[in-house]
């Protein structure tokens, strides 16, 4: 083998493995690492967590079987004071084996002959409902998208990294709560566009389109603030519950642990009580949609049917020139032929717009732009990336050629394409 025929040899393979590990860079940003945990099924079912059992068997399958049994018992007890503020001599078990609908398993150690565990039980809402004399029909807030905003070590997380306030809020069985949770973990790019920075960024046009991505009516924003005594020691929760485009405050409270081994059972009892916070301010009125918020339908032309319409043909118009009758179609006010189009008239134009968005600010004076022109009935942003060129889906009364020179006239760059163009300001 000459030297040549192996030196091409060790660069294919040195290429090789640098092609390898490209590939690799390229999977991990694509697919991210460790982003979230996707959130349990916010059932309607009645649950009962934190039943403690400690029961012996015959053997582990029996002990098991038993303990579970005990903690239906316990649960239905411990349901209906809740429910009714009084003690009930319970269900017999057939009973409750019909109206129960899952265990959940917190923590259990199965020996040879006994079973010690820490059991939830979840009731079906019509079945136990119909036992309990409760209807099932409730009071419920409308779709709430949640922003759950950890700060650890002096910085913010969301969802750049899988936190355990996330995990919180994902093992966090919602279905009994009067809040309907939105509750996104991270997935594609919901990591790029739910950060704590958003919590402050009151733009209503920026929520709006976070809003209608998640279907969600408005947003919370519960926070955690852990602080940490030493490694391994004690910690320090701070809660507090926030909501809506202005951050605004609804209450707060601290929680303490003796080990940072015991930060999940704390953060679950910390949703537990942001819970009851934000029900409670939904009853109270304090916690509601943003009127902001909501998308109106853009009057559109075309709905328009004029035979619907008791049009005078006399009927006079005031201009800057005085009073002049209204023209027919194709017609000039002098009543002669026009070959010119009036912009009323104009058909309605589909075309993509490439901006430069290198911050969130970017977005919106681009849309206000657009907006401007005469002739544009709806200008939005249907592709975002934040620090590249994102994409503006525009309707404009006219062809493309017009919409290009309006836009010179404002003195941006235009580069035409086939139904598409790009825009940028000078220097950029």
């Amino acid at each position: 083998m000459s030297f040549l025929t192996d030196f091409k040899i060790k660069i294919a393979a040195i290429i090789a493995v640098v092609t390898m590990l490209a590939g690799t860079v390229v999977y991990a940003q694509l697919e991210g690492t460790e982003r979230g945990v996707a959130p349990l099924a916010s059932t309607g079912d009645f649950e009962v967590m934190g039943v403690k059992v400690d029961v012996h068997g015959d053997n582990a399958i029996e002990a098991r079987k038993k303990g579970w049994e005990e903690a239906q018992r316990l649960a239905w007890k411990m349901l209906y004071k809740r429910t009714h503020g009084s003690d009930t001599e319970g269900l017999t078990d057939g009973t409750l084996n019909t109206i129960v609908s899952a265990i959940i398993v917190e923590q259990e150690q199965i020996g040879p002959k006994r079973y010690i565990a820490t059991l939830g039980v979840m009731f079906d809402r019509a079945r136990a409902g119909s036992i309990l004399g409760v209807g099932g029909r409730r009071l419920r807030s409308p779709p709430l998208l949640v922003l759950p905003i950890m700060w650890s070590g002096g910085s913010p997380q969301v969802f750049e990294h899988r936190t355990e306030w996330q995990k919180a809020w994902a093992r966090f069985s919602s279905g009994d709560s009067a809040i309907d949770y939105v509750r996104p973990y991270g997935s594609d790019s919901e990591s790029l566009v739910l950060t704590a920075g958003q919590a402050n960024r009151p733009s209503r046009r920026w929520w709006r389109n976070i809003l209608d991505q998640f279907g969600a009516a408005d947003v919370i924003i519960p926070i955690v603030r852990l602080t940490y005594a030493y490694p391994g020691g004690p910690v320090t929760g701070r809660f507090t519950a926030r909501y809506g485009p202005d951050n605004r405050f609804i209450d707060s409270f601290t929680l303490k642990v003796k080990r940072s081994e015991n930060i999940p059972e704390m953060l679950d009892q910390g949703i537990a009580r942001l819970d009851n916070i934000y029900a409670s301010a939904l009853t109270r009125g304090i916690l509601k949609t943003d009127k902001s918020l909501i998308i109106e339908d853009p009057f559109n032309l075309d709905d328009l049917d004029l035979a619907d319409f008791d049009i005078d043909e006399d009927v006079a118009v005031e201009s800057g020139e005085g009073v002049s009758s209204v023209a027919p179609a194709g017609t000039d006010s002098s009543g002669t032929g026009s070959d010119a189009p009036s912009a009323a008239s104009a058909a309605a134009t589909s075309i993509s717009l490439q901006f430069d968005t290198p911050d969130v600010g970017a977005v919106g004076r681009g849309e206000s732009a657009v907006r401007s022109i005469p002739g544009v009935t709806s200008a939005s942003t249907s592709s975002l990336a934040l620090g590249g060129v994102s994409v503006m889906s525009v309707t404009y009364r006219g062809d493309i050629t017009a919409l290009a020179q309006a836009l010179r006239a404002q003195g941006w760059q235009v580069q035409q394409g086939a139904g598409a163009l790009r825009i940028s300001r000078s220097g950029q």
